[in-house]
């Protein structure tokens, strides 16, 4: 409680009370207290098990600040939000809990490996900022704290490996595209089905296997113009970032996203320049290599002389929205950097903001929301996805149930942290069928993949897609079945596919819309 006219009581004097520190979900490390349930199913992830203090929690350079965490006035009000405190009732592995270890670091409190291992069990995925009365900047906290580990705490090799391998791969587009021969021919060879059949790949490393588990269908790339000109008269020139996964395994949604833009008077320039945004970077604390990834992308940005930078990857419009403190140090880019932050929209943002202008065409679907953590408590972006898919006309729009669960993607969690990924994936799975819609769609790559294994997992069969892909549909006309791709049909409703064949006969009447562009 807060004393009158001293303002919030610090947290670590209301720890005992308020966490309660000699009960079930006991402080960690105090005498006479066991290992909680999340320790125990979480050992052996890659990292020492042992408790030695191997040093000092935090050094000079920007540790979670005080006056935040002095913020949070521990009402609990962000446990039912919080994926990692649902799945395990952990008083440790919610955000004010989190924040307690924060604060005893702040104190010094050497790091050791189960205040790490709490730090890392967080998704990251702000749902806690969205549901806090306080206002409390755990987004700001946890970057902060992440940052100190990676810079302070000696990882066991298998994890390094492990991460060096995630962060020497991912954030590079070229690199990545030379998987995409061999993943295709790994697919279309049924090469996995085969060695999952015969038990080969449950003998993986777990984390190996979450990778395998998660790899998007490669089909073919669809090229994306550096310059796309608007359709009839230019109301916005705008940059569009091509991301890395986004750009080579989901080609077809930044193809689409280009398409939606310039039917509605978007001039879109996709700069050739233009690499990583460094989000997986930020997001896990590798600071140095998160600003220079954004520096680079300011330039390119700056270069095409674009009114708005237009993103349709959560986690990515989430960083670069950041840009500004996280190169609030830079005299050189901490202006431009802000300047530069405040120009990002999300795709539906900007769609909501111009308004339609190229005319909708049914589709007669279901569809179930998925609110992207990194779109919904990031950005604060819920009601212009909503608004831009209402536009659509036959499209019922349905909600999941606790939306405001992670689906446990969160950028590389779902690879470094296999199990209660899994977990939170197969959360997530029940509540979308629970909708009966024929069609999932979100705005983050992720999040496709670890619903559609999720859905996969369970023995049933659900067409996902992008928000870009379908707007795209719906103004270019398009036979609704197209979104339900891979075969998928035969997951829809009997009304669906009523609904469906009803408008796809209304459709072949009318005269078709424009053409893509290419």
């Amino acid at each position: 409680m807060a004393d009158a006219g001293n303002g919030p009581e610090p947290a670590h004097e209301r720890a005992a009370t308020a966490i309660g520190a000699r009960g079930q979900h006991a402080v960690p490390g105090e005498a006479g207290v066991e290992p909680g349930q999340a320790d125990r199913a979480t050992e052996g992830a890659g990292r020492p098990e042992g408790d030695a203090a191997v040093a000092p929690a935090f050094d000079l350079h920007h540790p979670p600040e005080q006056q935040l965490i002095d913020d949070c006035v521990h009402c609990g009000f962000c446990l039912p939000t919080c994926p990692t405190y649902l799945l395990w009732g952990e008083e440790m592995d919610s955000p004010r809990g989190r924040i307690y270890l924060m604060e005893i670091g702040l104190q010094g409190e050497a790091m050791n490996d189960e205040m790490v291992r709490h730090f890392d069990q967080c998704l990251g995925c702000m749902a806690c900022v969205t549901s806090c009365p306080s206002g409390v900047q755990y987004d700001k906290l946890i970057e902060a704290t992440r940052q100190q580990v990676e810079r302070r705490y000696p990882r066991s090799r298998r994890d390094r490996a492990f991460r060096a391998l995630i962060f020497r791969l991912f954030p590079y587009p070229r690199r990545l595209r030379l998987l995409r021969g061999p993943l295709r021919l790994y697919q279309r060879s049924r090469l996995g089905v085969l060695l999952r059949r015969a038990g080969l790949l449950g003998r993986l490393p777990e984390r190996v296997g979450a990778m395998e588990r998660l790899l998007p269908t490669v089909g073919r790339a669809e090229p994306l113009p550096e310059v796309t000109p608007a359709a009839g008269q230019r109301r916005r020139r705008v940059g569009m970032l091509s991301g890395c996964v986004q750009r080579v395994f989901f080609s077809e949604v930044n193809a689409a996203t280009a398409r939606v833009l310039a039917a509605d008077g978007c001039e879109v320039v996709a700069p050739a320049s233009q690499g990583c945004c460094g989000a997986l970077s930020l997001h896990a604390g590798r600071e140095a290599e998160a600003q220079a990834f954004a520096r680079d992308a300011i330039a390119a940005f700056e270069a095409a002389g674009v009114d708005e930078v237009v993103v349709n990857a959560a986690g990515c419009g989430s960083a670069m929205k950041d840009y500004g403190h996280l190169l609030r140090d830079d005299p050189d880019w901490a202006d431009r950097a802000k300047a530069f932050s405040a120009r990002v929209r999300d795709l539906s943002e900007l769609l909501a903001e111009l308004g339609p202008v190229a005319e909708r065409r049914p589709l007669p679907l279901t569809v179930a929301w998925h609110d992207a953590c990194h779109l919904a408590h990031a950005q604060g972006v819920r009601a212009q996805p909503r608004e831009v898919l209402g536009a659509v006309p036959g499209l019922e729009l349905r909600e999941v149930g606790e939306g405001e669960i992670c689906c446990g993607s969160a950028g590389v969690y779902n690879l470094v942290e296999p199990e209660p990924a899994r977990e939170l994936g197969d959360r997530k799975a029940t509540n979308v069928l629970a909708t009966g819609a024929d069609l999932l769609v979100t705005s983050n790559p992720g999040c496709l993949m670890q619903i559609r294994a999720a859905v996969e997992r369970r023995g049933e069969r659900l067409p996902v897609a992008h928000v870009a892909e379908v707007l795209d549909a719906s103004v270019r006309g398009a036979d609704p079945g197209s979104l339900l791709r891979d075969g998928r049909a035969q997951s829809m409703s009997l009304a669906g596919r009523r609904r469906l064949r009803s408008t796809t006969k209304v459709n072949e009447s009318q005269p078709p819309g424009p053409p893509p562009r290419s």
